[in-house]
């Protein structure tokens, strides 16, 4: 179906319009774009936290075996030393007296050896304990934090959903009244730049845009809106806001009463 043959002052109007309502668009989704990755980010930091509460509990097992084993050798070897020291007491040349006194002398090395290697695990165990004390109260706070930004981003898309919808409706009825041609132009701008703007009305002998300042013949023209108009430094669709002032406030305010509904 052909679209209605429309007066240039009608289809900037038009064009203004939709550039309006998308914007709003726009604004939903960079409101919803920011949440979701900073829910992302907080799960990410909280996997890295859970893996080091877990390294370090493990590190904590580990020294406790440690220190086990250590305490079970140096018993092992007080009860050779036991021994050794009965068995002195039956030797029967100084080659069997001189080779237990030096099992003796070894004996007594590995338990001063185990002690040693007890006193730097317990060292370790300090150290150990108050890093996993500071991870574990930053995991719980993490996880606080993401469980409300959860809770936030929930309440935002429930909301936003609505109102996205009923603007997407908006925004659709606006562009049937565009031609092709024009569309394309305003959709090809409106791509080329993070804040989506295609349409925008002359502020202070400036383009509302890139801030060019505009000659006055061509403001001049602007104003009567006899034909369209671009920016010749950034190609957006120009506008006079003076001529679309009364119309944009009833616009926005329709526009608001609708998503409200």
């Amino acid at each position: 179906m052909a679209k209605k043959e429309i007066s240039i002052a009608e289809k900037l109007s038009t064009l203004y319009e939709l550039q309006q309502i998308d914007s709003q668009i726009d604004q939903i989704k960079v409101l919803k774009g920011e949440l979701p990755m900073e829910v992302s980010d907080l799960e990410d930091e909280i996997v890295g936290i859970s893996t080091r509460i877990e390294n370090l509990s493990t590190g904590l097992k580990d020294i406790d075996t440690d220190i086990a084993k250590h305490n079970h050798n140096i018993k092992d070897a007080e009860a050779l030393i036991l021994r050794y020291n009965k068995q002195l007491d039956t030797v029967k040349n100084n080659r069997e007296y001189e080779a237990l006194t030096k099992e003796i002398e070894l004996q007594k090395l590995e338990i001063q050896l185990s002690e040693k290697k007890i006193r730097d695990a317990k060292g370790g165990i300090h150290g150990k304990t108050d890093a996993l004390e500071i991870a574990q109260k930053k995991f719980d706070a993490k996880q606080k934090e993401l469980d409300n930004k959860k809770v936030e981003l929930a309440k935002i898309i429930e909301k936003t959903e609505k109102e996205e919808d009923k603007l997407a409706k908006l925004s659709d009825k606006a562009r049937k009244k565009v031609e092709d041609r024009l569309l394309f132009a305003y959709d090809r701008v409106r791509r080329s730049y993070r804040n989506g703007l295609a349409v925008v009305t002359v502020e202070r002998d400036s383009c509302g845009g890139c801030f060019n300042q505009i000659p006055p013949q061509i403001q001049v023209d602007i104003s009567l809106s006899k034909k369209i108009i671009v920016c010749e430094n950034c190609g957006r669709i120009l506008i006079d806001s003076n001529a679309l002032h009364d119309q944009e406030v009833i616009e926005k305010a329709t526009i608001a009463e609708e998503v409200e509904e």
